[in-house]
């Protein structure tokens, strides 16, 4: 067999445009946070149907500087989900918060919504629900959820004040261009957060956008206050102190060094220009996998679904689709289980794939699994139905380097690999 891979996993996608928007840049003389970043922001507001963006240096800073501008730190509890990765409950430690794990409910990627109810308390602040593969989560049951929980919300900040309700923070790693009931991710929760590191479906290399719902906040004031936080709670930022006579700033307070350079925005200023395309072919990309795998062997997460349930992955128009209740996810990734099979066989067809040129994946290790969360007490017995997600979770190359071939090519593998490990007795 050949250990040569020749269906990498998620390779970035990148044309001679996205090249020749960064060397403008460079030849500028302007590299650091400037006039394309600030270009950037205006455009990912426009496509996510909000008012105000702030790009910064990763998901995970997004995330992070929404916990801070809501106020909450020390003796606050967040809840997120236990099937994710690190960031989504990292942050709540980062700033002094205390991290609550809800499971996910029975075969599902999702948070338990009856289970999340009996975890908030009066000392509940946040919510960070995690729109895995980029398919948003049911934000209506999440809301519901938030709005029972009114009569013991505690305020500590003036932020929470206004909410007058714990806080939904969308931890939109992967859904940057999906749409629910025909609501644009970054549109429906508090605050989200969007990740453009190089294996997303978009990517500045590096980076991350943290955006929120128009009718939630004083939309300046909140910009502001999240450019401080980005760059040394400076009140001017590079750009603005190199116009004559204007060097003069102050620190506001001890923020982060986590804004987005000019470098990075001319890569996502081409990337959301081609950004419908490339959505385009993922649900494509799609089709083409559902139409070969053999689904007695496996059970792909369902990135695109009608009103009534049913899917429609090639429809022209994935926003209108979703105008009645159905749902186009961003097809960030082709989550699947194998029904029936064990960790031990999971992991075999992993190396099985990669011994036939094919790279796969597995997303995510629920969190009490990892060392970080065990030494804080938590234990993976309470979480048993994000253990069984993973146990026999299978992750398959999504990206739009993949040819209609190859697509044919990994199903094909696939099987040869699960019969291969079949025939010896490994279930």
């Amino acid at each position: 067999m050949s250990t040569e891979i020749a269906i990498p996993f998620s390779p970035p996608d990148i044309t001679d445009e996205e090249i020749a928007e960064v060397v403008d840049t460079l030849k500028s003389g302007w590299i650091t946070t400037g006039p394309k970043v600030k270009e950037l922001e205006r455009r990912l507001s426009a496509f996510c149907h909000t008012t105000k963006t702030v790009c910064v240096s990763s998901a995970t800073a997004a995330l992070e500087c929404a916990l801070r501008v809501l106020g909450i730190g020390p003796g606050d509890e967040v809840i997120t989900s236990a099937y994710t990765y690190t960031a989504s409950c990292s942050v709540i430690c980062h700033v002094g918060a205390i991290p609550v794990i809800c499971d996910t409910a029975p075969n599902s990627f999702e948070m338990d919504y009856h289970a999340l109810k009996s975890l908030i308390t009066p000392k509940t602040k946040a919510i960070i629900p995690v729109d895995l593969a980029g398919r948003m989560v049911d934000y209506d049951e999440l809301f519901a959820v938030v709005n029972d929980a009114r009569a013991s919300f505690v305020p500590t900040h003036p932020r929470q004040d206004a909410l007058g309700r714990i806080a939904i923070v969308a931890d939109s790693a992967h859904a940057l261009g999906a749409v629910r009931h025909g609501a644009c991710a970054g549109s429906v929760a508090d605050l989200t957060a969007f990740s453009f590191h190089a294996v997303k479906n978009f990517t500045t290399a590096e980076g991350g956008a943290l955006t929120w719902r128009a009718d939630t906040f004083d939309d300046e004031e909140l910009y502001t206050e999240l450019m401080l936080w980005a760059l040394h709670g400076q009140t001017k930022d590079a750009l603005a102190k190199t116009r004559a006579g204007a060097w003069e700033y102050d620190i506001a307070f001890p923020g982060y060094k986590c804004n987005m350079t000019d470098i990075q925005a001319a890569l996502g200023l081409v990337q959301l220009k081609r950004y419908p395309s490339l959505l385009a072919r993922r649900r494509e990309l799609v089709s083409i996998y559902l139409a070969n795998l053999n689904h007695d062997r496996i059970s792909v997460l369902r990135h695109y679904e009608n009103a009534d349930g049913t899917d429609d992955s090639l429809a022209d128009d994935a926003y209108a689709r979703t105008m009645k209740g159905g749902y186009s996810s961003s097809g960030h990734l082709l989550i699947c289980r194998l029904p029936g099979k064990s960790e031990t066989f999971r992991n075999a067809l992993i190396e099985q794939m990669a011994h036939r040129g094919v790279a796969t994946n597995v997303h995510y290790k629920p969190l009490p699994l990892l060392s970080a969360y065990k030494n804080l007490g938590f234990d993976a017995a309470t979480y048993a139905c994000a253990i069984a997600q993973f146990e026999n979770e299978i992750t398959l190359p999504l990206h739009t380097l993949l040819s209609d071939a190859d697509v044919v090519s990994v199903c094909k593998v696939f099987d040869e690999a699960y019969t291969a490990l079949e025939k010896q007795g490994i279930a």
